[in-house]
């Protein structure tokens, strides 16, 4: 089982990437287009150009973990920006209204009461 705690960074790919490709190709997009580790334990979040799929990578210090979400209709209707970053960092909650088709940036949550280190 995965657990997604607030202490996970969260990254979201602004662009969107071919669905073809697997474990291998999206810890390959990590590496060389978002210069970053996808061994670090970061959750990894991609989605198509249709807006239809999204697919998270997590590393858990044994292996890789890929899983996909497609929706049966409709569109995703929020993603990040593509705004001179390859992604942006999303908190717990903002995932979980992402993945249920919400725009999170609509939803008003109250603030960390401790800050947690990433």
């Amino acid at each position: 089982m995965i657990q997604i705690t607030p202490h996970m960074r969260i990254l979201v790919a602004t662009e969107p990437v071919d669905f073809r490709k697997g474990i291998d190709g999206l810890a390959g997009i990590c590496r060389r287009t978002l210069k970053l580790d996808p061994f670090s334990g970061a959750v990894f979040v991609f989605r198509n150009r249709l807006k239809t799929a999204v697919k998270i990578l997590i590393y858990d210090g044994q292996g890789f973990w890929l899983c996909q979400k497609r929706l049966s209709k409709g569109r995703f209707k929020w993603w990040p920006n593509s705004t001179n970053e390859a992604t942006r960092r999303l908190a717990v909650y903002e995932l979980q209204l992402l993945l249920a088709g919400v725009d999170p940036s609509f939803h008003q949550v109250a603030p960390d009461w401790k800050r947690l280190s990433a």
